[in-house]
C-alpha cells in the first residue's frame, strides 16, 4: 500500500519553476530518501504534500486522500520538521511543547519525557538561550510528539553534532519499526544511504530516478579503477563516463555489459584492478554532470 501518491505534480511561482510533472510514490512503512541540491524543488514538494501551498497542476494523495481537499484532516496524522525552525524567544521549551501537544488528543507527558531524554533536550530553558542545534532538537521532538503515522523530515540533521545524529537515526529506526513511514529530504547523501530504503533524485524540479539504494548502486553503473604501466592515452568505449587518468591509474564509471569493458581493459598491462559499486554521492553527482 502506498502512503503517498504523486502524479504529474507541477508548481510554478509566476514564471519561475518550482517543480514540474513530478510523479512518485512512497510505500507504507518505508524510509524514503528525497535528495537534490538547493533549488531542485525538495521543499516545494514537501509544502505541496502538506497543502501549505497549492499546485499549478497535477495531484497528490496521502492516506488515499487528496492533499488539497483534505489537508487539515491529513495533517492530524503527520509530523513535520522544516529545514528551519522559528519559535517565540520568551517561551520555555516545555511550554512550547505542551502547547503543541494540546492540539492532539491524549496525554503526551510520557512521550514528551521520553523524546526529551533521547534528544538530551533541556525542557526548562527558554528558546532564546538555545543554540541552533538545540532548536533543531525542539523541532524534532515537536514533530514526533503526537506519534504520527507519517513523518516529513526536511534537512533534519543540520546543526546536530555527530553523536546526536547517531541518536536521532536510532530514534527514527525505532519509530519506523513501529510502522511509521518517513519522508527524509536531505542533501547529505551519506545519511540517506545510511538510513533509507529507497531514494528519489530530483533535478531542476523533475524526478530523474526512483529506486531502492542497493539496486541503484548495483544496476546504475560500476566504478572501475585500473593501474597499468602501459595505459593508452585515449580510452574511449561506449558506456564510459567520468574518465580520469593520473599516475598510471585509469578511473571511470561504466554502464553496460561488464564483459565488454573487461575485454577492452585486458589489452593493458594490468598491475591492479578494482570494480566497485559507486556510493550514493557518486551516483548523485553523475546525474548532475
Amino acid at each position: 500500500m502506498n502512503i503517498i501518491d504523486v502524479k504529474n505534480l507541477t508548481k510554478y511561482y509566476g514564471k519561475s519553476r518550482g517543480i514540474e510533472d513530478l510523479s512518485f510514490s512512497v510505500r507504507e512503512g518505508e524510509i524514503f530518501g528525497f535528495i537534490g541540491p538547493n533549488g531542485a524543488g525538495k521543499s516545494t514538494t514537501i509544502r505541496l504534500l502538506l497543502s501549505l501551498i497549492h499546485p499549478t497542476s497535477g495531484q497528490a494523495t496521502i492516506f488515499g486522500k487528496d492533499v488539497t481537499r483534505y489537508g487539515p484532516e491529513i495533517r492530524r496524522n503527520i509530523g513535520y520538521l522544516p529545514s528551519e525552525v522559528f519559535y517565540y524567544d520568551d517561551l520555555r521549551v516545555r511550554d512550547l511543547l505542551d502547547y503543541s501537544a494540546s492540539f492532539y488528543p491524549g496525554d503526551h507527558r510520557e512521550r514528551l519525557a521520553y523524546l526529551a531524554d533521547v534528544m538530551e533536550l533541556e525542557l526548562n530553558r527558554k528558546i532564546r538561550d538555545l543554540s541552533y542545534g538545540n532548536k533543531k532538537k525542539v523541532g524534532i521532538v515537536q514533530g514526533m510528539l503526537h506519534e504520527p503515522q507519517l513523518l516529513f523530515l526536511d534537512e533534519p540533521t543540520s546543526g546536530l553534532d555527530p553523536l546526536m545524529q547517531r541518536k536521532f537515526f536510532d530514534l527514527i529506526r525505532e519509530e519506523n519499526k513501529k510502522g511509521v513511514t518517513v519522508f527524509f529530504s536531505s542533501h547529505f547523501l551519506g545519511e540517506v544511504q545510511r538510513i533509507c530504503d529507497r531514494v528519489g533524485i530530483i533535478r531542476e524540479g523533475r524526478m530523474v530516478e526512483v529506486s531502492d539504494i542497493h539496486t541503484l548502486q548495483k544496476n546504475n553503473y560500476k566504478k572501475i579503477r585500473v593501474l597499468s604501466g602501459h595505459a593508452p592515452a585515449n580510452f574511449e568505449i561506449s558506456g564510459v563516463s567520468n574518465l580520469q587518468q593520473e599516475d598510471g591509474w585509469i578511473q571511470f564509471f561504466y554502464s553496460g555489459d561488464i564483459n565488454r569493458v573487461l575485454q577492452r581493459v585486458s589489452d593493458f598491462e594490468i598491475e591492479d584492478l578494482s570494480i566497485e559499486e559507486p556510493t550514493l554521492e557518486e551516483i548523485f553527482m553523475h546525474y548532475y554532470e
